[in-house]
């Protein structure tokens, strides 16, 4: 085991999807964790290219500006038939820009926005596609550990499902017939993208529960 985990955890996300995923996934370590939103924690800007470097930006942030450990989790969805995009910029593809009205994410505008670049290619186009979550702990001397898990699948339309977030309504994991949102969740924090990173993670910071 590298540099082991314990007492409190900031969750480095103000997603709260993210962090009702992640805080069931650490449930059965014992770890106290606490979301940078109930900190108060500002957003960093998220500059980087890459998702392990946008992780490391916020895990970084948290644990500096909390003194404590801190959690960020980076993940996307890459759709291959249009270069792996939105990759990074997957919560970017889901931004309202409306010059009136509220602004925030709007995640069926992004799951009709790669639906219809995917239609632009016509019937036959390749609707394959994959999930991947980069997980960066930081501890406020400078330390940082990354753990990454991905899972493939192919896109379906119209979304189906309820339970999840962001894309899940549209993706549907190889090996299953029902999209990430109509699953149960369990089922999905068994075999998502975020479950092979986490799983990578508790084996290098966390004693067995």
């Amino acid at each position: 085991m590298t540099r082991p985990l314990a007492g409190k955890l900031v969750i480095a996300t103000h997603n709260a999807g993210k962090l009702r995923e992640i805080a069931a996934l650490l449930a059965p370590y014992g770890v106290d964790c606490v979301s940078a939103g109930e900190l108060g924690l500002p957003e960093p800007a998220e500059t980087g290219t890459t998702f392990a470097e946008n992780a490391l930006i916020k895990a970084r942030a948290a644990a500096e500006a909390a003194q404590l450990p801190a959690l960020a989790d980076d993940s996307g969805l890459s759709v291959h038939a249009l270069a792996n995009r939105p990759g990074v910029y997957t919560a970017d593809w889901a931004e309202r820009q409306w010059f009136e009205g509220p602004k925030g994410r709007d995640w069926y505008l992004a799951m009709g926005k790669i639906e219809g670049l995917l239609a632009e290619q016509g019937p036959d186009a390749d609707r394959s596609a994959h999930f991947t979550c980069t997980l960066a702990l930081a501890w406020p001397d400078g330390e940082a550990a990354l753990h990454e898990g991905q899972v493939h699948g192919t896109l379906t339309w119209p979304p189906r499902g309820q339970k999840g977030f962001g894309y899940d309504p549209m993706f549907v994991a190889r090996g299953h017939t029902q999209t990430f949102a109509e699953i149960d969740p369990e089922l999905k924090h068994s075999i998502s993208h975020r479950a092979e990173a986490f799983a990578k993670l508790v084996a290098a910071h966390l004693p067995p529960p």
